[in-house]
């Protein structure tokens, strides 16, 4: 179901975790609801937004995105291993639950998608959880990096296996395996 919208706003964020590429960051009046990954492009933030935005206008807005950015700024930096924004959640409700309980992985710290499925009280709906990870609107703060493969190994994320281990980097975890199947490997 669509929520209906007037206005979702948007703005860019760069760093060099990102190799000073662009990463969108749009909310709404309720909260964050998109960050991209650097290789999105703004034609994907804004097909999203028709997706799950009625009558939605996008609006760059730097200033009512500048909390989101500042606390991304920090967590980029190292400075902050926690956010402390609201979220407006856009996915069905199993999708939801999956992304609350990613919410629930402390900093540094990682889980299996056998663990979330646990979790959300479905422990044989390991693939269905990997599906709404793979789903998750808002990378980072709803931190689907913290998810890998029961055996230790690194598998897909959206902006690639690349910066999946730069996120577990920053943070401090190490104790993975680069090569995850191959068929993830994006």
């Amino acid at each position: 179901m669509k929520s209906i919208h007037t206005e979702i706003y948007w703005t860019t964020f760069t760093h060099s975790l990102f190799n000073d590429l662009p990463v969108n960051v749009a909310a709404t009046e309720r909260g964050l609801c998109l960050i991209s990954m650097p290789d999105d492009t703004h034609m994907n933030m804004k097909e999203w937004v028709i997706k799950k935005f009625a009558h939605a206008n996008l609006v760059e807005d730097q200033n009512r995105l500048s909390p989101y950015v500042e606390q991304l700024q920090w967590y980029c930096e190292g400075k902050s291993k926690a956010f402390d924004i609201p979220l407006d959640l856009q996915g069905t409700k199993f999708q939801i639950s999956v992304w609350q309980a990613l919410m629930t992985i402390p900093y540094g710290q990682i889980r299996s998608y056998l663990e979330i499925a646990k979790m959300i009280d479905h422990p044989k709906a390991i693939r269905a959880v990997g599906t709404a990870n793979g789903a998750n609107p808002i990378p980072i703060v709803i931190p689907c990096h913290r998810v890998i493969g029961k055996n230790g190994t690194l598998t897909g994320y959206s902006g690639g296996l690349k910066m999946k281990e730069k996120l577990l980097q920053l943070e401090g975890y190490e104790r993975y395996t680069v090569s995850g199947h191959p068929r993830f490997n994006f």
